[in-house]
Order: structure tokens, then sequence, then C-alpha cells
């Protein structure tokens, strides 16, 4: 087996591998040739080459999305680090495990006006959980001057033994400063900033490695549990009339049914659920806008709850966001081991467990549930709004809306769905998806920048067909994102082209100008079509009801290639058909 010469670089390899970290994305470069060589010459590392930094971070992101393991992105050094940016926040916020291993100069060579140097160390700030600059490894070259040498070997006698014993600190410090950053990365399931310089040369290799670890203790994640803290939650529930629960993003089927079912038996208790939230009873609240985008003054003061529990990620609509914001409960709970974020500034309690462990241990012992018509007054609202969505889908024309009522259902069964941001997004959660659909989308910093990519490295690293779901500035703007030798023939994408950011037509501002179609909207004349010849994509267009439903009849096929389907919708009528639609249910 091949190894790069330098101890450092092996360092690297070998203490990931012993951590397990198993996909390695990789983008070309010279000052990181050291890792790739590591890491291409072991068969336990599956290693992908993806030119773009960006797309290679968010491809990452997608993979550790998937399979809640530690991911590494390598790069060279400079602004390659920098393109990972928009990724790394978005695993910051998202609680997904990615770990940069950025190469470096040494400390001498930054700031001499050699090019692709910039101040790496440090350089992700707080959107990491731990970030650590290694030290060079030192190498004494024979037959140099007194002026060649390095500045540190200046002036010391014993010089071969001062070497050793330098090197011998330096290799316990590196080893030390990768296990803490591997293991924060699985324990806080969050991007971590290892920056590691190289000396040239750079593509030196030897046949046997030439450092040995220390082996390191496997750290687990620990859930504390206060027994005072949960019986006095207790006592407040019991005598809470109104309990309201909202759930953001989830991993599928990380919720036991057991402790959901509880929750649908109490009739205090709304459970108010997202599409990226994947929990599903047919008791609970999905397609929360349809409820709350129609009420007054009353029915906002009906549903404001005493309690509020939350759980998961970040949630997706604005409208139960300003509604809670002003019709505050008494007492705002979210179960996260993590963060709290007080969203509705007014949160009282950051319980620090997993949901699963919170609801073990606190349902058991409410030992009845409190009388209330809470529930059971919102199922009905609940059921008048499906109906008056149903009956407006008959009254609108090829649009927006009535496009995403076919595609939610054109979704093949046990498969998964990827959206974009923005609208994509938004008009997915006012319809219901079947319990069989996987629902991602990156909503931790609900950037468009990544969405491509993620959708991608999610599809390599599942089994289940994977369709993705995407506005058109979005897709455009990340459509290197196909620049990937590893995309499965059965990745489909259908992208929604308007010709422009339609949400901004839905927000408030002067529409149909010069300005606003510049600068808000970004109007435009591109299309799909050349970039799927470029790529190897199957390319479909669809215009009406008719050449979708008839597109749709094959799109999920087995094939030779991935598919694309851009469905082009009438810009000027899709704000207006939505807006019209929260009258209509009204």
């Amino acid at each position: 087996m091949k190894y790069s010469k330098i101890p450092l670089s092996q360092t690297v390899v070998t203490l990931c591998k012993t951590h397990n970290i198993q996909h390695i994305v990789i983008s070309p470069g010279s000052r990181n040739a050291p890792l790739t060589i590591g890491f291409t010459h072991d068969d336990f590392f599956k290693s992908y080459s993806i030119v773009d930094e960006r797309c290679a971070a968010f491809f990452a992101l997608g993979i550790a999305q998937q399979t809640q393991e530690p991911v590494a992105v390598v790069c060279t050094s400079g602004s390659a680090l920098l393109n990972y940016y928009p990724a790394i926040s978005e695993a910051y916020y998202s609680h997904i495990p990615l770990v940069v291993l950025s190469a470096d100069r040494p400390k001498h060579l930054v700031d001499v006006g050699d090019g692709q140097t910039i101040k790496q160390k440090n350089v992700y700030g707080d959107h990491v959980f731990y970030s650590t600059n290694l030290k060079l490894d030192l190498v004494k070259k024979e037959n140099t001057s007194q002026d060649e040498e390095l500045p540190i070997f200046k002036s010391i006698e014993n010089k071969l033994e001062r070497f050793l014993g330098l090197q011998k600190d330096i290799q316990t410090y590196n080893e030390s400063e990768i296990h803490d950053a591997l293991t924060i990365a699985r324990l806080k399931s969050g991007p971590v900033h290892i920056n590691i310089p190289f000396e040239e040369p750079l593509y030196d290799t030897v046949e046997e490695l030439s450092i040995n670890p220390k082996p390191f203790k496997i750290s687990s994640r620990e859930e504390k549990i206060d027994d005072f803290e949960i019986k006095s939650l207790m006592d407040v529930w019991h005598h809470a009339k109104r309990k309201m629960i909202l759930v953001g993003v989830l991993q599928p089927n990380s919720i036991e049914e057991k402790w959901l079912q509880e929750l649908a038996d109490d009739d205090s208790v709304l459970v108010f659920t997202e599409t990226t939230s994947n929990i599903h009873h047919p008791d609970f609240f999905p397609g929360i806008d349809k409820i709350i985008a129609p009420l007054g003054e009353d029915g906002f003061k009906a549903l404001q709850p005493d309690i509020l529990l939350t759980f998961g990620g970040l949630v997706v609509s604005k409208k139960i966001k300003n509604f809670l914001r002003k019709y505050k409960p008494e007492h705002h709970w979210h179960v996260d081991m993590f963060r709290a974020n007080d969203t509705f500034f007014c949160l009282d309690k950051h319980i620090k467990l997993t949901p699963n462990t919170f609801f073990k241990t606190f349902l058991p012992l409410i030992t009845h549930h409190t009388k209330s018509d809470y529930k059971a007054s919102w199922l009905a609202v609940r059921q008048k709004r499906r109906k008056s969505h149903e009956e407006y889908l008959k009254t609108i024309p090829f649009s927006d809306f009535k496009m995403f009522n076919t595609l939610v259902k054109s979704i093949p069964r046990q498969s998964q769905l990827q959206v974009g941001n923005s609208s994509a997004i938004r008009y997915t959660q006012l319809f219901q998806l079947r319990k069989d659909i996987q629902v991602f989308c990156n909503r931790g910093t609900s950037g468009i920048d990544g969405s491509t990519s993620t959708a991608i490295g999610a599809s390599v690293a599942n089994n289940k067909q994977t369709t993705f779901i995407t506005g058109d500035l979005s897709f455009f703007y990340d459509s290197n994102a196909l620049w990937n030798n590893y995309i499965p023939k059965n990745f489909r994408i259908i992208v929604i082209n308007n010709k422009g950011g339609g949400i901004f037509r839905i927000l408030p501002g002067h529409k149909n100008t010069d300005n606003f179609d510049t600068y808000f909207e970004t109007k435009h004349q591109l299309t799909a079509e050349q970039l799927c010849a470029m790529y190897g994509f199957e390319y479909a267009v669809a215009s009406d009801e008719n050449t979708l439903n008839s597109n749709l009849e094959d799109f999920y096929e087995i094939s030779r290639q991935p598919k694309l389907l851009e469905i082009f919708t009438p810009s000027a009528l899709n704000d207006e058909i939505l807006l019209n639609y929260f009258d209509f249910i009204r």
C-alpha cells in the first residue's frame, strides 16, 4: 500500500480510519496531495473527486445527512476552503457532521506573497464546533547552511537530540488535536475544521507507515435526566388544558410510534408537523399554513396554547412563527441535546435530552389526560380546510400551485424527496405527503446555494429512489452540482421554471416594474436543456397539465441516465393564485 511520506498526512489519514470516517470528498489541488495520496490508496475509504469546492461540501453534507456519520471534505490551501463555508454553516445549524481537512502552507510561508495563501486558522469562526491548526512536521535537511536552516533550529545545541524531542512533542500534539476534533464531530453531530500545514515535496510516497498513533478512548454521548425537573414539568403539564407540540426537521423514524400514539390520545394536545418532520398520524396537523393563514383575532386566541413543546430542527412556516410570537404560550419547552432557539421569544426551559428519551421518561408519568375540547375543535377546522383546499384546486388554471398538487402525488412509493429552499419547500408544505415518503431540505440556514449538490450526495448515500424538486434560480445557481461522476441513474430532478424568483412576487413590494423584475424577481430566459445535454441527463419539458401528466407517466421508470423534467409555469399568475388560495379557504 502507498502512503504519503509526510508523517502528518499519515497521521490524519490513519486517525480518520480509526474513527471510522469512510466517505472522503476530495477537491483536486496540489497542497492537499499528501492527503489525497493517503485516502485514495486505502480501500477502506470511499473517495469522491468533486472539482467545485462549494458543490463538494454540499455533496458531502448530503451523504452525512443520510448516514448520520461524519464525512470528510479535503481541499487545497487558499480560497478553496472558503468555498466550503456555505455548507459548513448549513451543517452547523442542521447538526450534520462534516470534517474539513484543509491543507495549508507552513506558517513561515503565509503572507509572504505566494499564491493561494490566506489566513486559514479559525477561518470558520463560530460556525464549527472545533477548530485546530496542526503543527508542521520537522524535517532536518542534510547539508544546509546556518542561514538556510528553519528559524526553530538556529542557535540550538545538540540539534539532533532537540529535533527528535520536538518532533515527538509535535506528533503527540497533532494526534490529540485530531482525536478531539473527530470525536466532537460525532458527539455534537456538527462540523469541525482541521487545518494541516505541509512542506514541499508533497508527492513523495513510502510503502510503510512511519507513525504509530496511540489508542484513544471512545467517548459516548451521555444523557442526564433530572428527575426533579421532569416532575416539575409534569405538574405544569397536568394543569394545562391547551398544549401545542410543534415539530421541526427530523430524521425519518426518529420518534418511536408508541410515543406518537400517546400524544395523539390526549385531547388537550395538538401536534403540528412540517413536511420535513417526517412524522405522521391521522390526528396530527400537517399543512400548518392552511390552519393558521385564515384565522382572525378570535381564532388566534382559541388556538393560543398554554404550553408549547418543540423538538426537531428549524421550522419553515413563517405564519406559525408570527402567531406564536404574538400569542405567546405561558410556557415554551424545547427538547434537544445541544441547542434551544428562542424562536418565539418566550423560551423558559431547555430540556437537554433526545426527544425519545424525554418521552420515555415523561409520558409514562402522566397518569391521566386533561379533559379538553382543544384537539377536537381544531380537527374540525382541519377537515374544513382540507375540503376547501380540494375545491380550490378545481377552480384554478395551470400554475405552481396546481403543478405541486400533481407532483407530490407522483412521487414513487418508499422513496426519498429532496426539496429546494424558498418557494419549493413552502409550496410542498401546503400538500399532504404519504407516510412512505422521506423528506429532506437544507433548513439550517435555508439557503438556495447547495440544494442540488446536497440532493445528489443524499442519493449516493441511500438505496432509495431520490427525487429533487427545485426552483429555477436555485437550480441554475448550483448548476456545477451536475459536474459529478457519481449521480445514480435513478436520480430525478424536477425544475419549476417560472423565469425568476417567484417567491418575491408573493412578498410585499412594487411588482411589475423594471426595478422589481431586474433586482428582485431577477427575470431570465434560461432553460436546463443545454445543461442536460452537457452532463448526460435525459431531458423532458412540460408547460401545461397534459404535457406534465404525459411526462410523469414514465419519468420514474428505469433508465440509462438520470432524468430532469423542466416545468414552465406562468410567473404572472402564480402569486395571484397562491394569495387567493388563503382567501378562498378562509
